[in-house]
């Protein structure tokens, strides 16, 4: 199975797709790290940005994608336009989305028997908490 661990910030989805098979894990290189959202009040611009993703899904054979959960109010909450690529990435019909509790994500790579030190991934820094994400449920699975 392939998927993909998504971070939401501001107007990106920051991702990193992962596949597991065997208990061997592949982190493929990916054309892009990241997909933005330019104008979050112009309906062709969300089309747009939703056709995007699903097209680089597509393109790597990604059937689940798994993002990181955010506050919905509070000091830490995400921001409107956030809400907007989540709900986005949401309505792909042809993918399964979930959005996954950041103390889950916490949970698991605690109780991981794996140590995988993000610096041998090959990913870039900002991708870590994407990576993290899409380990997470892989871990959480076993």
């Amino acid at each position: 199975m392939k998927a993909c661990g998504v971070e939401i910030k501001g107007n990106e989805a920051i991702i990193c797709i992962m596949s597991k098979e065997n208990n061997l894990y592949d982190i493929p290189h990916t054309r892009v790290q990241k997909v933005s959202l330019d104008n979050a009040g112009d309906a062709e611009q969300v089309q747009k940005f939703q056709f995007t993703f699903a097209k680089l899904m597509e393109d790597y054979q990604v059937t689940h994608v798994f993002i990181k959960g955010r506050a919905l109010k509070g000091k830490f909450a995400g921001g409107p336009i956030g809400f907007k690529v989540e709900a986005a990435i949401q309505l792909i019909s042809d993918l399964n989305v979930e959005i996954l509790a950041a103390s889950f994500i916490k949970k698991e790579l605690a109780k991981s028997q794996i140590n995988i030190d993000f610096r041998d991934t090959g990913l870039k820094q900002y991708q870590e908490q994407a990576f993290s994400t899409v380990f997470a449920y892989f871990e959480g699975r076993e």
